[in-house]
C-alpha cells in the first residue's frame, strides 16, 4: 500500500480522471475530490473519497492537488488564475498538471505558481480509459526534481511506468511527440482495415495476423478489435484527438518542424467530426475514409 497520510486533492473526474482517482483510492490514498458533474462525484464518494462542494475547498484541505482537466481554460478557472484567490489556492501547495495542454501554457503556469509560492509538476500520461482503469498508464514528468520525487508515490498508483523528462515543459512536449505517433498509427490502422474490408478479406483473420505480427501493440490490438466489430464507443474521442492534433501542429509550426502525416490526419478527423461523430472513438475516422471513397465513386459515376 502506498503510504500517504495527508489528504490529496483530485479535480477532474472525466473519462480518464475517474479511473485514475479510483486507483488512488484502491491503494488507500485519502482523497478530496471535486468535479462539475455530480454523478462523477458520487462514484468517488462510494469509493471512500471525500467530496466537497466546490474547487476552492479542495485547495483548503490538501497540500497536493492533481488536476486532470480538459484544457487550459478549465485549469485557469479551477486555480482562479488572474484573481486574488489564485495565490491563496497555490501558495505552499504542489499543483500537478496531468492533462494535455500546450507546452507554452504549462511553462507560463509554472512561473505563475512558483511566483505565488507554490510548486508545480507536469505529469501528463499516455494511455486511454482502459489502461487508466488497469493502472497501466505511462507518465511523463517534469519540474523541480524534489517536487517530482515527492509526488512519485501518487503517480505510481496510477501508472505502470514513469519517465523524468527534465524541466517544464519537457513532459508536455514529450506527450505531444507520443501523441503524434498514436494519431498517425491509429489512422493508418483504420485505413488498412478499410482496405482489407473492401478487398473482401476475412477481417477476423486480418486482425489475427496483425495481433501476431511484429507491428502489434496494446493499442493496435484494442483498436483493431474495435474496427473489426465496428465498435465506436469512446476510449479517446474524435474531438479529443482533434484537440491534441491542434496542439501538436501549433508546437510544430512554432519550431519550424514539418508534420505532413499529422496534417493529413487533421483533415480526416475534422471531416469525421463534421459528419457528427465527434464523441465517438478515434477509430471512427474510418467513416471519413469511407465517405471519401463514396464521394470519389459518385464523381466517377
Amino acid at each position: 500500500m502506498t503510504q500517504w497520510d495527508t489528504p490529496v486533492g483530485f479535480i477532474g473526474l472525466g473519462s480518464m480522471g475517474e479511473p485514475m482517482a479510483l486507483n488512488l483510492r484502491k491503494v488507500g490514498i485519502p482523497l478530496v475530490v471535486w468535479n462539475r458533474s455530480e454523478a462523477k462525484r458520487g462514484v468517488l464518494e462510494q469509493a471512500g473519497a471525500r467530496v466537497v462542494a466546490d474547487a476552492a475547498q479542495v485547495f483548503e484541505c490538501c497540500g497536493t492537488v492533481l488536476l486532470m482537466l480538459a484544457n487550459a481554460e478549465a485549469i485557469d478557472w479551477v486555480l482562479a488564475r488572474g484573481e486574488p484567490a489564485f495565490r491563496q489556492r497555490v501558495r505552499g501547495r504542489t499543483i500537478v498538471h496531468m492533462g494535455t495542454t500546450s507546452p507554452g501554457y504549462s511553462a507560463g503556469l509554472e512561473q505563475s505558481i512558483r511566483a505565488a509560492g507554490g510548486s508545480y509538476v507536469e505529469a501528463p500520461v499516455s494511455g486511454s480509459r482502459k489502461p487508466a482503469e488497469a493502472a497501466q498508464l505511462v507518465a511523463m514528468l517534469a519540474g523541480e526534481r524534489g517536487a517530482v520525487d515527492a509526488v512519485a508515490p501518487l503517480v505510481a498508483a496510477m501508472c505502470r511506468q514513469s519517465e523524468y523528462c527534465g524541466d517544464v515543459p519537457a513532459a508536455l512536449t514529450m506527450k505531444l511527440a507520443v501523441n503524434l505517433f498514436l494519431i498517425t498509427m491509429v489512422t493508418g490502422l483504420a485505413e488498412a482495415t478499410h482496405f482489407a474490408r473492401r478487398q473482401g478479406l476475412d477481417l477476423a483473420r486480418f486482425v489475427a495476423i496483425l495481433d501476431a505480427g511484429p507491428m502489434a501493440s496494446d493499442v493496435s490490438r484494442v483498436k483493431a478489435a474495435k474496427l473489426l466489430h465496428e465498435n465506436f464507443g469512446e476510449q479517446a474521442s474524435i474531438e479529443n484527438v482533434l484537440d491534441n492534433n491542434r496542439l501538436i501542429a501549433a508546437s510544430a509550426r512554432a519550431a519550424g518542424i514539418a508534420s505532413p502525416l499529422l496534417d493529413v490526419c487533421h483533415g480526416l478527423y475534422g471531416a469525421t467530426r463534421e459528419m457528427g461523430f465527434g464523441g465517438e472513438d478515434m477509430v471512427a475516422v474510418v467513416k471519413a475514409i469511407e465517405a471519401m471513397e463514396a464521394k470519389s465513386e459518385g464523381a466517377d459515376g
